[in-house]
């Protein structure tokens, strides 16, 4: 009995000598947490995307607080959003042009010629292993892996083709780090005009393997208001977003692959009153 008594009271003492340790550790190592961190996370939309370039809204609002960033950094806030956490930290709110996502590709299942593969449907498995299942070494592969990294469900897979909303779009970014083959861009949203095509390939050689690709006819250059609206780079055409086209551009320069589209007819589903 006395063994057990004596046991009970060590491990008592024991108990609270530690107790004191780490008390006195916690209060000399503790690090004073800014209260307006939690207030400004709080403000933020809480997706968490990683767009910012912070592993979540909590890391973000601490770089806002130490003045490391300003409010609008985040592409899922909206301007009133940074506006209110500015005015919270006595601070100014700068403007930032919105950007979405767009993938520079329209060559579909139905308008591609098809290569043997019989994989995992990854894109970036599939660049390993026989680089998809599409003639065009530079389109989409169309397996999905933007798609799945993007967390506004911004990005459908269509035909075999990842076709970008831009009304979902945030510009995160996401879709931009996982294609391997770095057809994803972030635009101005107010730019509605692009070249759904990649390929630096003669025209010939382009159409050989996919009906939609831009054959660097210049018709959209001719067609355009200014000659740098349209950007030439060998055999394929890019719109100039420094210097945009008006969406008018479509339907005057008449593209004969309709490589030439709408961002919002794209992602309709639209056809651009142009035969394939």
């Amino acid at each position: 009995m006395i063994i057990i008594l004596v046991s009970l009271l060590f491990a008592a003492l024991l108990g609270a000598i530690l107790a004191l340790v780490i008390g006195v550790a916690a209060k000399a190592f503790a690090v004073e947490s800014d209260p307006r961190i939690e207030t400004v996370t709080d403000m933020l939309p809480g997706a968490n995307c990683g767009g910012c370039g912070y592993a979540g809204c909590a890391d973000f609002a601490k770089a806002i607080v130490e003045g490391a960033v300003p409010p609008n950094d985040c592409p899922v806030a909206s301007a009133e959003d940074a506006v209110r956490v500015a005015d919270y930290l006595g601070i100014t709110a700068e403007e930032k042009e919105k950007m979405i996502a767009v993938v520079k590709c329209s060559g579909g299942i139905s308008d591609t010629v098809r290569s043997p593969y019989n994989g995992v449907e990854d894109c970036r498995s599939a660049v390993l292993v026989a680089g998809g299942s599409k003639g065009c070494d530079y389109g989409c592969i169309g397996f999905a892996s933007c798609a799945r990294a993007c967390p506004f469900d911004a990005i459908e897979i269509r035909d075999g083709l990842a076709v970008v909303h831009p009304d979902l779009c945030v510009g995160c970014g996401k879709c931009v780090d996982v294609c391997p083959k770095d057809l994803i861009v972030l635009t101005p949203a107010a730019v509605d005009v692009h070249v759904y095509c990649n390929s630096p390939e003669k025209g010939a050689a382009k159409r050989k393997v996919c009906k939609t690709a831009c054959i660097g006819c210049r018709k959209c250059v001719k067609a355009a208001d200014s000659e740098d609206q349209m950007l030439i780079d060998g055999f394929l055409i890019a719109t100039n977003y420094d210097n945009p086209p008006l969406p008018d551009l479509v339907e005057k320069a008449a593209c004969p692959t309709t490589a030439l589209r709408l961002a919002t007819q794209h992602a309709a589903g639209e056809s651009e009153g142009v035969s394939k």
